[in-house]
């Protein structure tokens, strides 16, 4: 199904090099925006800057690839030293094609992370790749993402992977 992540965590940095490696995934496409921070927040956590850490010293490839433009994206990512896509018009797979030529894998070896079933996890899917849902750092409050944050909870799993 479009709509069903391959996986769900409750945050990006519960991913770990060895699940990855157990499920032969060499790279990472990230989500920005309430996946590695809050919402347009231009710093990384400390938590974030953990976590890529960990999976670069473990050897799995990362990029980022967010709706949002150069000058939101261009930043954040040298801050992480990652390279990106940005304007990734998710949920078409424009972006993700894009990532995984740069990331040099073939797409049986990659996964997407992020925190939006219609953007992330549907594009993902389309593309053929893994899904890995995280749960999103901040709930948004305008009133369409509410609206949609209840009608993901239809394609999510009761228990996560802890």
């Amino acid at each position: 199904m479009l709509f069903k992540p391959t996986y769900v965590f409750d945050k990006a940095g519960d991913i770990t090099p060895g699940f990855l490696k157990k499920h032969n995934i060499k790279g990472l496409i990230l989500d920005l925006d309430n996946t590695l921070t809050t919402h347009n927040n231009p710093a990384p956590p400390q938590s974030s800057l953990d976590w890529i850490g960990r999976m670069k010293s473990s050897g799995i490839k990362l990029m980022i690839v967010s709706n949002n433009h150069a000058p939101r994206v261009t930043p954040f990512a040298g801050q992480l030293g990652i390279d990106f896509v940005s304007e990734g018009k998710k949920p078409l797979t424009f972006g993700y094609t894009k990532a995984i030529e740069k990331l040099g894998l073939e797409k049986k070896n990659v996964a997407a992370v992020g925190d939006q079933i219609f953007t992330d996890v549907l594009g993902s899917n389309l593309k053929g790749i893994r899904s890995i849902f995280v749960f999103p750092i901040e709930p948004e409050t305008g009133f369409w993402f509410r609206v949609k944050r209840k009608i993901e909870k239809a394609f999510l799993p009761e228990n996560p992977i802890r």
